[in-house]
């Protein structure tokens, strides 16, 4: 049965006219057969008019049905005009009832104080015909005119405001499911630009320890053929690791369940030494020192302790030249971890405090101060006030002021 008035309603609001034509059909034809088969001779008080009278009144109360919709309050003056007459004249035709559909109409489309209006012009041929042809009190002949008058506007409003409130709903699911794919698109941008930061991190650290092993075996292999061997085994563990961790990262994008992919933890500050070696295997000189007892931190602060140290100790390698060395120095206290990391050989080559002196897109330094937005820490990186340091870049992440906060920010990394 839902269905069906579903459908039915579906097709009048396609096709209104059909509807309106039906309704206003019914009566006109439900009239004609009242005035052609003299049964409103059985309620009249006047049963001696012209017809011509009674059809003018029979079509006059009927046909405006067809416009009730685009002008209800039009249809109903002329309705109601004629149930004047009609009443004035003693035919009491019973047509004169439509009016009541009318009513709906109004009650149903228009503001509210409209019905005062549209009730007071109804009563008015109510009151012509009992002053007319009085039978019996005012009140038997009034007061059932206004309740019927008065149940069809509270049903009116009733189904208006149930037509309200679905509309309402409607425009509540669509502003949810506006709000559900922006959510859904600014979650995958985030998710892109994480992927990328992942991205650049990995591929740019390695790259940059493979190209250092493959110069320095070239370099040993006319010399040297044992030194240029374990520089070829470096170049392939490095490899091997930097494929793994590539594809640990695209397993993730990939539609099978999670179980197929090959799950392993995010670098930390326990790797920061297979890190440092890592680069020195390559041919950059790096000391490196630790200050304090490192603290128990969340898993995304660590991760980004380790990409800014990979990070920085990348673009010396790629950036700074023959014959530098670095320094890693990392401390812990009271108020977060502190990470400095300097190079001899950044600002006597022209390197820019912004970016890196070779081209490129300025992904890795935008990428570390990103990571430390995230947990309020701060990031410096350029020349430093020494004239003997070349580059300088230091990290300061607060310690987590609530647990709730640690997990939002983990979450968000």
């Amino acid at each position: 049965m839902q269905q069906l008035t579903q459908r039915a309603r579906a097709f009048d609001r396609r096709h209104p006219l059909v509807w309106d034509v039906l309704l206003t059909g019914f009566f006109v034809v439900a009239a004609g057969i009242d005035y052609a088969g003299g049964g409103w001779r059985n309620i009249a008080h006047n049963t001696d008019l012209p017809d011509w009278l009674i059809v003018a009144l029979t079509l006059g109360m009927s046909l405006p049905l067809l416009w009730r919709r685009r002008l209800p309050m039009t249809v109903l003056t002329v309705i109601v005009a004629f149930s004047v007459v009609n009443s004035a004249t003693g035919a009491l035709l019973q047509v004169a009832l439509v009016q009541l559909i009318v009513l709906f109409n109004i009650a149903l489309k228009l503001p509210l104080r409209t019905l005062g209006w549209a009730g007071l012009m109804m009563t008015a041929p109510v009151v012509v015909g009992s002053v007319r042809y009085p039978r019996g009190s005012w009140d038997q002949q009034i007061v059932p005119q206004l309740w019927a008058y008065a149940i069809v506007a509270l049903l009116g409003i009733a189904v208006r405001s149930r037509q309200d409130y679905t509309q309402a709903l409607v425009e509540r699911a669509h502003q949810l499911e506006v709000e559900r794919d922006q959510q859904a698109r600014l979650a995958a941008a985030g998710e892109r630009t994480r992927i990328a930061r992942e991205m650049h991190d990995i591929i740019g650290h390695n790259l940059s320890v493979i190209t250092g092993l493959a110069d320095g075996g070239k370099y040993a292999a006319a010399k040297s053929p044992e030194r240029a061997a374990q520089a070829l085994d470096a170049i392939g563990k490095t490899s091997r690791q930097a494929l793994a961790e590539l594809r640990r990262l695209l397993d993730v994008l990939r539609e099978e369940a999670p179980e197929a992919a090959e799950l392993a933890p995010q670098p930390a500050l326990a790797d920061l030494d297979r890190l440092i070696d890592g680069v020195r295997a390559a041919g950059l000189p790096v000391r490196s020192t630790f200050h304090g007892r490192p603290e128990s931190l969340p898993q995304g602060q660590e991760l980004t302790v380790y990409r800014v140290v990979q990070e920085a100790l990348t673009n010396t390698m790629k950036h700074a030249g023959a014959g530098v060395t670095a320094t890693v120095d990392v401390s812990y206290a009271d108020d977060g971890v502190r990470v400095t990391v300097t190079d001899s050989g950044g600002a006597s080559r022209g390197r820019s405090p912004s970016v890196p002196a070779a081209p490129g897109s300025g992904r890795g330094l935008k990428g570390m101060r990103e990571r430390t937005a995230l947990y309020e820490g701060t990031l410096e990186a350029g020349p430093p006030a020494d004239p003997a340091e070349g580059w300088r870049v230091h990290l300061h992440l607060p310690r987590p002021a609530a647990p709730h906060l640690n997990q939002t920010k983990e979450s968000a990394q």
